[in-house]
């Protein structure tokens, strides 16, 4: 998974046109010449003062929402597919197309906010660094933890995620030396094998190992999303084959990873108590997480930012708006599990973001 996007901040000069024109005008009477030589300093436009970088404060909260965005995502797309499971078209598709809300605008945008999005280069450089920390230290780490607990299935699960990041790994190291003229090709995307996700309880007993797989969880989910912004970045650079790589490592994080630990988790139920877990979040979001950002970002001056939150903060409570008028139209035969209420920035079973 990639490490914690930062903002980075490019320094601009201020460059003055008027005097780099002098000395190119033809003397009066003279002949001018076919072919002028170009001046001596080329006349450039003058360039924007660099934007302020936006407070500290402002950035770690973009980037914990990138975190529940990023999670929403994820989440909603196996709420979707129980719903479907369930015979329940309306709450599968408003689950869709708001995990699409929260990748493709809300994630988008807030990684765009804090730079976290560079060019190719830098984007393998940040994924391997993440798969470097997962494959060697996180997941081996976890997986001794679940087996010391007594979670065997969790220790089991770790160590195969552990050999697919180093896999990973080596794949955008690879790339990264196919793309800055070291040799070799850009890998072929791994393929993906999917995991389904039934509703259920959680299959671990130790509070350790689901309080490790809640992060990895939420480290997957960081990573689909982040990689597949990394792939638009490919595709616009005119990278097909890194593209390609970032979407099928994104797929397999989402498909494979995510959701292994999700069934291990119990994080879906059934789709009554998913609207009511998604509701739960949403409304939290929109009145109490991104109010308090767009707060604490107007206080440090960050106009821009606070928008964006504000603006969020309006479609999440829009998503709560939708996940209720479905949950009314499905009926209420009992109350479902309801082990999934916690607020989105915390606990495995947030879905909203």
């Amino acid at each position: 998974m990639p490490a914690t996007p930062t903002r980075a901040l490019a320094a601009l000069a201020l460059a003055a046109a008027a005097a780099l024109t002098a000395g190119v005008t033809a003397t009066a009477g003279a002949a001018a010449p076919q072919h002028p030589a170009p001046p001596s300093s080329p006349t450039r436009p003058p360039t924007a003062p660099a934007p302020e970088p936006l407070a500290l404060s402002t950035v770690a909260d973009a980037e914990t929402a990138m975190g529940g965005e990023s999670f929403a995502n994820a989440s909603y797309r196996f709420f979707a597919a129980q719903a479907q499971r369930e015979k329940q078209p309306e709450a599968a598709t408003a689950f869709r197309r708001t995990a699409r809300t929260e990748l493709w605008e809300h994630f988008s945008e807030l990684a765009e906010l804090v730079d976290a999005v560079g060019d190719d280069e830098s984007n393998l450089r940040k994924a391997i660094q993440g798969e470097t920390h997962e494959a060697r230290e996180m997941y081996p780490d976890y997986a001794d933890q679940a087996r010391r607990d007594g979670d065997e299935n969790a220790a089991e699960l770790f160590t195969e995620i552990a050999a697919d990041e180093n896999e990973h790994r080596e794949a955008f190291t690879e790339a990264l030396e196919a793309i800055t003229g070291k040799g070799g090709r850009v890998p072929a995307p791994p393929t993906v094998d999917p995991v389904e996700v039934p509703a259920g309880e959680p299959q671990v007993t130790s509070p350790r190992t689901r309080a490790n797989l809640e992060a990895a969880l939420h480290g997957e989910a960081l990573a689909n999303a982040s990689y597949l912004l990394y792939a638009r970045q490919a595709e616009r650079s005119g990278n097909h084959a890194l593209a390609r790589l970032f979407r099928g490592v994104a797929q397999v994080e989402l498909r494979e990873h995510f959701a292994s630990e999700a069934a291990l988790a119990g994080l879906v139920s059934d789709t009554r108590s998913n609207l009511r877990t998604a509701i739960s979040g949403e409304r939290y979001e929109s009145t109490v997480v991104y109010p308090a950002y767009a707060e604490r970002a107007r206080r440090a001056g960050d106009e821009e930012a606070a928008a964006l939150f504000t603006d969020i903060a309006g479609d999440e409570r829009r998503h709560a708006e939708l996940f209720t008028r479905v949950l009314r139209g499905i009926g209420h035969p009992g109350h479902g599990h309801g082990r999934h209420g916690n607020h989105p920035q915390g606990g495995t079973g947030q879905a909203a973001g």
